[in-house]
C-alpha cells in the first residue's frame, strides 16, 4: 500500500470476518479496533476517537436506514475516519443511498473479492492528504490589542465560517497560552494540545497531528492550547515555525489565535502567517496599543500589506470614525464589527457559539467571505453596520 493504514472492524458476519482477515494478510494494514457490533452507540464513539483508526469497515447488515446520521456522527467524532460499509445488498439503489450517506466504498458479497482494491484506494487517498496541499494552505493570525478586545471570539467564529462556506479542511489553532479559551468556547475533547505538537517535531506527521487534534463542526479542526493553569516551558521559536509550517501543508486554511500583545511568540508565529488581523476597539488605551504594535511591527520589516485592522464592538455613533483611524495609525479599516454584547453573553451562557442571524454573527459571516474572497450575492438585501 501507498500508506500503512489503521483499521477498526465491526464485523458480526461470520462469513465476512474470515474473508476481510484472510484479505487483510500481509497487507501491512493494522487493526486497532476489532468487535462484532457497534453496541451502545456513545460508548462505540467513544472507543473509536481513542483508537482513532484510518479506515471503519462496519457491518451494515444490522444497522438501521436511514444511514445518514450514522455515517455522519462517524465522521463528526474525532477519529472522522474513512468509511467502507459492508452490505449484503447488490441493489443499485441500496448502494446509491448509502454513498449518498457519506460512506467512502461499498462492498458486498463475496466481500474480498475488492476489499484489497478498496483499500489501495483509501491508502492512496491518505498518502495524498498526508503529503498535504502541495501548494499551501493560507495562514492567518489574529491577536488583540489588548485583552478583552475579542480576538479570540472572532478567530473562532469566523473559522466556523470559513469551514461552512468553503467547503474545505480549516484548522482554528490556539497559540495563546496564557488564557487557551479557543479550547473552552469550541468544546474540545482532545486532551492534547499545541504544546504537544511543539515539543514532538521530530515525529510530526499526518498520523501524529489527528491523535492531537478534535473536530469543532464539520470540515473544521481545533487543536487547543494547554490553558493558563498548565505547567509548561516556553516553547523554541523554531518548533513553533516547524508546526505552522506543517499545518499550513494539511489544511486550505488555518486560523491561528495569538493572544494579546507582541511576544516573542506572536512575532515568531506572525513571520508564518500570510496575514494577520489586529483586534482593538474604541478605547484610548486599546488604540494607544495598536499604534505602538503597528510601529513596531512596520519598524522590524513587516509587511505592512499583511496587516490587517479589525474593529470590534463598534457603538452605533462612535467617537472615532474609520477614516480618523486611518489617518491615525497608518492601515486601513479592514472589517467593523459591531457592539451585541446581548448576543454574545446569551450564547456564551448556554455554552453556543453566536447564531448566524444576529447582528455580530451577519457581520462574522461577512468577514469570513471577504477573507474567502466570496462575493455577496447580488440580490441579497443589503444591511448596515449597526442594522
Amino acid at each position: 500500500m501507498a500508506y500503512s493504514i489503521t483499521l477498526g472492524l465491526i464485523i458480526g458476519t461470520k462469513e465476512w470476518r474470515q474473508e476481510v482477515q484472510s484479505c487483510l494478510e500481509g497487507s501491512g494494514a493494522r487493526t486497532v479496533l476489532d468487535q462484532p457490533a457497534v453496541g451502545e452507540w456513545p460508548a462505540f464513539l467513544e472507543r473509536l476517537e481513542r483508537t482513532r483508526p484510518d479506515v471503519l469497515l462496519i457491518d451494515f447488515a444490522n444497522l438501521q436506514a436511514p444511514y445518514d446520521e450514522l455515517i455522519a456522527q462517524i465522521k463528526n467524532s474525532a477519529a472522522a475516519p474513512q468509511v467502507v460499509a459492508l452490505h449484503k445488498s447488490a441493489e443499485p439503489e441500496t448502494i446509491l443511498s448509502v454513498i449518498r450517506a457519506g460512506a467512502d466504498e461499498y462492498l458486498y458479497p463475496p466481500i474480498g473479492a475488492n476489499l484489497g482494491k478498496a483499500l489501495e484506494r483509501l491508502a492512496a487517498r491518505l498518502s495524498t492528504r498526508m503529503n498535504g496541499n502541495p501548494n499551501g494552505g493560507k495562514l492567518l493570525g489574529f491577536f488583540s490589542a489588548k485583552g478583552g478586545c475579542g480576538s479570540t471570539t472572532i478567530a473562532c467564529h469566523t473559522a466556523v465560517e470559513l469551514a461552512r462556506q468553503t467547503n474545505v479542511d480549516v484548522l482554528l489553532a490556539d497559540l495563546d497560552l496564557d488564557a487557551g479559551l479557543v479550547g473552552f468556547l469550541m468544546k474540545c475533547k482532545s486532551r492534547y494540545s499545541i504544546l504537544d505538537a511543539m515539543a514532538n517535531t521530530h515525529r510530526l506527521d499526518l498520523s501524529y497531528w489527528r491523535a492531537l487534534v478534535s473536530n469543532g463542526t464539520p470540515r473544521l479542526q481545533v487543536i487547543r492550547a494547554p490553558g493558563a493553569s498548565a505547567q509548561r516551558e516556553e516553547p523554541k521559536t523554531d518548533d513553533i515555525r516547524t508546526v505552522l509550517r506543517f499545518v499550513r501543508f494539511q489544511y486550505e486554511w488555518t486560523l491561528v489565535d495569538l493572544g494579546r500583545g507582541l511576544n516573542p511568540l506572536v512575532l515568531s508565529a506572525l513571520d508564518e502567517v500570510d496575514q494577520a488581523f489586529l483586534v482593538t476597539t474604541l478605547d484610548v488605551p486599546a488604540l494607544h496599543q495598536v499604534q505602538q504594535i503597528i510601529r513596531s511591527l512596520i519598524d522590524s520589516g513587516y509587511g505592512q500589506d499583511r496587516l490587517r485592522l479589525l474593529l470590534n464592538r463598534v457603538p452605533k455613533a462612535p467617537d472615532v470614525m474609520p477614516g480618523e483611524l486611518e489617518g491615525l495609525l497608518g492601515i486601513p479599516v479592514f472589517s467593523m464589527l459591531p457592539e451585541d454584547h446581548g448576543s454574545v453573553y446569551e450564547a456564551y451562557a448556554e455554552g453556543q457559539l453566536l447564531p448566524a442571524n444576529c447582528n455580530l454573527g451577519r457581520h462574522l459571516t461577512k468577514l469570513a467571505a471577504a477573507i474567502a474572497g466570496i462575493q455577496e450575492p447580488a440580490n441579497r438585501k443589503k444591511f448596515s453596520l449597526f442594522r
